[in-house]
Parts: structure tokens; sequence; C-alpha cells
């Protein structure tokens, strides 16, 4: 998985020189979507939690929990574009990458609808975030794709270093808490 991730991740910036040719507004609004969750602490954070917490969980939840995720995130985003106001969205952001990383460091077990149903509130105020700040050259439905394979991507990571972390519940304790401290600092700052 994190081969694929390299490599995808590859393919799109070799494909960054063919900007000077026909169409690339498409693949600006895609690069522009990529770019956007791995350059903000918040969504990276988040993210990779989200896949943390999935495989802490396992079974089934490893794809229905990102899934969750996802659809949800697609939600918040079409509220941003759309220009439906939702409160205290940096809060939201911050407080979400405090609650996933208190869960990963505590290794509470969820039922995987409780925890489809935590990490889908999050995704809104993610997603909402991706949508209002959707660069002006950029179309919607192209940008949105970008999000959503970083999203998958960061999700992958997180499931995949869960994974491998399986049974050290140091490793785990640590990262957990790692990004617990990291989203108070960004509610603080």
């Amino acid at each position: 998985m994190i081969k694929r991730s390299v490599l995808i991740v590859t393919s799109v910036a070799a494909a960054t020189p063919a900007l000077a040719h026909t169409g690339h507004d498409a693949v600006s609004g895609v690069l522009a979507g990529f770019a956007h969750p791995l350059t903000g602490l918040d969504h990276l954070l988040a993210m990779i939690s989200v896949g943390l917490f999935a495989a802490l969980l396992g079974g089934r939840a490893l794809w229905a929990v990102p899934a969750s995720f996802v659809g949800m995130m697609l939600v918040g985003g079409m509220m941003g574009l759309a220009g439906i106001e939702v409160p205290a969205v940096e809060i939201g952001l911050a407080v979400s990458v405090i609650i996933l990383g208190a869960i990963v460091s505590l290794g509470w077990s969820w039922s995987v609808g409780a925890a489809m149903a935590l990490v889908g509130v999050f995704a809104v105020f993610h997603g909402y975030a991706h949508g209002v700040e959707i660069p002006s050259e950029a179309g919607a439905a192209l940008y949105s794709l970008g999000f959503t394979l970083a999203s998958m991507m960061l999700h992958g990571l997180g499931i995949a270093f869960g994974r491998i972390a399986a049974g050290q519940s140091q490793a785990r304790r640590v990262a957990g808490v790692s990004v617990a401290v990291a989203g108070v600092v960004l509610l603080l700052g």
C-alpha cells in the first residue's frame, strides 16, 4: 500500500510539467485539490488518524470508517462550495485532531457504526474547509476528486501504520498522544 501511495504521488507530481499544454485546467484542479489535505497539518493528522482508528477497530471498520469520512467530507465540501455557513470550522478541525488522537492513544473499542458517525461529523468540517478554499481557477468536480484521492491515500497510510504497529500498544499510545497534542496546539494557535 505504501509503494502504491508513493507511486501515485510520484505520478501526479511527474504530470506537473504538462501544465503548459491544452487541458491544464483539469490537471491543475486535481492537483490543487490533492495538495490541500497534504498542506494543512489539521487535515493531514486527522486523515491519518482516521486510518489509525480504522486499523485499531479492524474488520469491516478498515473500509467503512474511511468511507464514512470520505462521503461526509464530500457533503461538507459541497456545503463550502455552495456558501452554506458551518459555524466554528477551525475549532471543529482542531477538536477532530484532539479527539481522534485521544481515541487512538487510549485504544478505545467502538462499534463500527459509532466510529463511522464520529468521523462523519468531523469530515463535514474538513470537507467544508476544502470547499471554501477552492482556487478560483479550479473546477469543483476535479478539485473535489483531488482532495478525495489525497484523503483516501492518507487514510490508507494510517491503516498501514496501524497494521504495522498492531500489538505494539506503546507505539499506538505515542502516536495518539502526539496527534492529540498537535490538535491542542492547533486549537490554541
